[in-house]
């Protein structure tokens, strides 16, 4: 799974985002925000093979975009993350009279690492009690076509860049195959200390044997 696009807005007024490939989807996202409650809550929209995921709260939104609709945990985890970051950096009230993308230059950069942090898959949101939690969470969230949400010729086809895509997943790919190799390479060092643990042990039992017992009295002399 893939997050693509993510962005932290008040309403249709977007504070920030970052994208990590090319397309039209922040043009189809500004759709999206015009859609969604500025009461507090979670929902997913499916778009073509794509899924945005929001959590709204306090007003503010946290919307991403990842490209497989069935997987929910890890784009929840990355709105969570990135909601408890916002909050952190700018508090309740100046977001509240923030003009658009005026946090863009500092928040962006949060964005995108942890969208990376995310789709690098060593995000650790498999403990239990994150798991629990997101369980929880989860539960109330409604997936929603959003054909069904949009109004009639308001939708826009959405066009993703697939050499960016393919560059993406070919670094992916890269980093997977580089890790591989490394858990390979110590395999092999663990196989040949254990082995050169076993030689030396037959070869000291042996000798043992040769010359007579663990004090090797016979081969003294010689």
């Amino acid at each position: 799974m893939t997050i693509v696009y993510a962005l932290v807005s008040r309403g249709k007024t977007v504070l920030a985002e970052y994208t990590a490939t090319s397309g039209n989807f922040p043009t189809v996202t500004r759709v999206v925000l015009s859609k969604i409650p500025a009461t507090d809550g979670r929902m997913s929209y499916i778009y073509d093979q794509y899924i945005f995921h929001y959590v709204v709260s306090n007003g503010i939104c946290y919307l991403s975009m990842s490209d497989e609709p069935n997987k929910h945990r890890i784009p929840f985890a990355f709105l969570n993350d990135i909601q408890s970051r916002f909050m952190e950096k700018y508090g309740f009230s100046h977001p509240q009279t923030a003009i658009a993308f005026s946090m863009n230059e500092e928040f962006s950069p949060v964005i995108q690492d942890r969208m990376n942090y995310y789709n690098s898959g060593h995000a650790n949101v498999d403990k239990i009690d994150q798991v629990q939690n997101q369980l929880e969470e989860v539960k109330g969230v409604m997936v929603q076509n959003i054909e069904k949400v949009l109004e009639r010729g308001e939708k826009i086809e959405l066009l993703v860049d697939k050499t960016d895509r393919l560059n993406q997943q070919a670094f992916k790919f890269e980093n997977s195959s580089r890790t591989l190799r490394r858990t390979i390479w110590w395999k092999k060092v663990q196989t040949v200390a254990i082995l050169t643990a076993v030689v030396a042990l037959v070869g000291f039992i042996v000798g043992a044997s040769a010359c007579g017992g663990l004090d090797f009295h016979n081969c003294r002399g010689l």
